[in-house]
């Protein structure tokens, strides 16, 4: 049985890590004022980190089953610090753009220690350890904002990238004493048999095609509502500034506790079910956003709901995913998070380009558009059986 202390570690690391790529979201306005960019300019700079990330998991996420883990662990800590560095620098707006490219690229950390946390943790715990390590990435995503936000305010944005990257250096040194070394699955394959036994696992596993389409679609829609949410409380009748923006992270921080919950009930009525209910959650929060959100009230509430579902659906996808194919965790894990940020890259935007000219109501319609849509694809996908699958490794992906 895994270590509870081990599991919390990966939980603070993922956390930590996953926490740079939105710091920017609640900067965005002050970094367009800086820069004299608009806010659909300024969407790319959000859709960057994005299509960067999901480059990353798709080039370097997959050597989670090549090389030994804790040391891709430090090494991708490391890059990231350089990057946020190259972000904190940034001398005008294509910089800026750039370097948050690659930074999306180097952040794939949190990405390497979750299928980790599966590959070590017993199958009847697998889904409450997934949640916990999912709680901590999280939280980290929501709690990104309200620090991003309230040190914007008072120390320039500049400072909070300077922060997190002193940050990414300790916590690299913090991981190489703490984390227990990993046997690779397949060491001794090339990185090109690697990378073309993931094209097989999409060819061969159509649960895993299924849930990179509800992670990619409810993530879209999840990105539509963070990227307008600075325009939309800069507006009347807030006139909030980003300090404000950050503090709706707590609001969804406190849904995110509830992960372990989400894992443990994947675990004992399966994950097909919980899918279908965090698409719903999240259909509803867009109905209580477009009608109320123009309250306080009604934007917590929105929030709360929103971030709740969206939990539900990621770890019950992570959850389900993992069951299929023990010894490609890790390559199980690109696909599904490359499809999940493609999606949250298009929904950054969308949601960037739906706010000039259409404002909160159409924001919040393009937000349930994209939940519609994978409900559609969960409804044509409701004979499927459930496929959880021990298939053996092919000769090429077979350790040499």
């Amino acid at each position: 049985m895994i270590a509870r202390r081990t599991v919390w570690i990966m939980a603070v690391g993922s956390g930590l890590s996953v926490a740079n790529l939105y710091y920017s979201q609640p900067l965005l306005e002050r970094m367009g004022v800086e820069f004299g960019a608009s806010a659909s300019k300024m969407g790319v700079v959000a859709t960057a980190t994005q299509v960067g990330y999901a480059t990353g998991m798709l080039l370097l996420a997959p050597l989670g089953d090549l090389v030994e883990r804790r040391k891709l662990i430090v090494a991708t800590l490391a890059a990231t610090a350089l990057a946020l560095a190259a972000v904190a620098v940034s001398p005008g707006f294509a910089w800026l753009a750039v370097a948050s490219l690659v930074l999306g690229a180097a952040t794939v950390t949190p990405q390497v220690i979750i299928p980790f946390a599966a590959a070590i943790a017993e199958p009847h715990e697998r889904g409450k350890v997934v949640g916990t390590v999912m709680s901590g990435l999280l939280i980290g995503i929501l709690l990104a904002r309200t620090a991003s936000g309230f040190l914007g305010s008072r120390l320039g944005w500049r400072a909070v990238f300077w922060l997190a990257s002193g940050l990414m250096v300790a916590l690299a040194a913090v991981m190489a004493r703490a984390l227990p070394r990993s046997s690779p699955t397949l060491a001794g394959t090339s990185y090109g048999a690697l990378m073309r036994s993931i094209v097989g696992l999409v060819r061969d596993l159509p649960a895993l095609r299924a849930s990179a389409l509800f992670g990619g679609l409810a993530f879209a829609s999840f990105s539509v509502f963070w990227t307008v949410l600075a325009f939309h409380l800069a507006t009347p009748p807030f006139h909030y500034g980003s300090d404000v923006v950050g503090l709706f992270g707590l609001v969804g921080a406190a849904g995110a506790a509830a992960a372990p919950l989400v894992g443990t009930f994947a675990d004992r009525r399966g994950p097909r079910l919980s899918i279908g209910l965090g698409l719903a959650t999240m259909l509803a929060s867009y109905g209580v956003l477009a009608a109320f959100g123009r309250t306080l009230t009604g934007l917590v509430a929105g929030v709360l709901l929103l971030d709740l579902g969206v939990q539900c659906n990621h770890i019950s996808n992570q959850t389900r995913i993992y069951g299929l194919l023990p010894e490609a965790r890790s390559r199980l894990n690109t696909v599904y998070m490359v499809a999940f940020f493609l999606g949250g890259s298009l929904g950054s935007a969308a949601g960037a380009a739906a706010w000039p000219r259409y404002g909160w109501p159409g924001a919040c319609a393009v937000g349930a558009g994209f939940v519609l849509a994978a409900l559609g694809v969960f409804a044509a996908t409701r004979r499927e059986r459930p496929t959880f699958v021990r298939e053996p490794v092919t000769t090429a992906e077979a350790p040499a």
